[in-house]
């Protein structure tokens, strides 16, 4: 975000090219995030300003999509909660249940990248020890007798 006022400063509505700036977003994704209903901008002379609820709107967008890791929709979810979808709560617990499934995931990467670093192996890292240890290997079930 660009220090070029803080949002409680502002003199009225912003232009939609300083909300940009401000934010650090091109004019393009705000026209997107307005055709998908997630703002809406005042319109003067046929051009959008965005009030200081807008901005802070947009704000919020832009953390969720960073740090929460939120589809539009997920978003759209619940910013509309306080009129059409009053469960806003589960929109959050689910993605706080998927964010932490990808931490799990991402916690076993590590672990594995971490083990690979550590075979004294220079060449395939399949004939690696520490790998191999790791991996099942399928193994032929005894045939029946009929």
């Amino acid at each position: 975000m660009n220090d070029l006022a803080p949002l409680g400063a502002m003199n009225g509505p912003a232009s939609i090219r300083r909300v940009a700036d401000h934010f650090d977003l091109p004019v393009s994704t705000l026209h997107y995030w307005e055709r998908r209903g997630l703002l809406t901008p005042h319109r003067r002379s046929g051009q959008r300003h965005y009030s200081a609820d807008q901005c802070y709107r947009i704000a919020l967008i832009r953390l969720w999509r960073s740090t929460g890791r939120m589809s539009l929709d997920e978003i759209g979810a619940l910013l509309a909660a306080h009129t059409e979808t009053p469960h806003w709560r589960e929109t959050v617990t689910a993605r706080l249940a998927a964010v932490e499934t990808e931490l799990a995931r991402l916690d076993a990467a590590r672990a594995y990248l971490r083990g690979l670093l550590t075979c004294s192996r220079e060449d395939a890292l399949e004939h690696c020890e520490g790998f191999r240890a790791l991996v099942p290997l399928p193994v032929d079930a005894p045939l029946k007798q009929s």
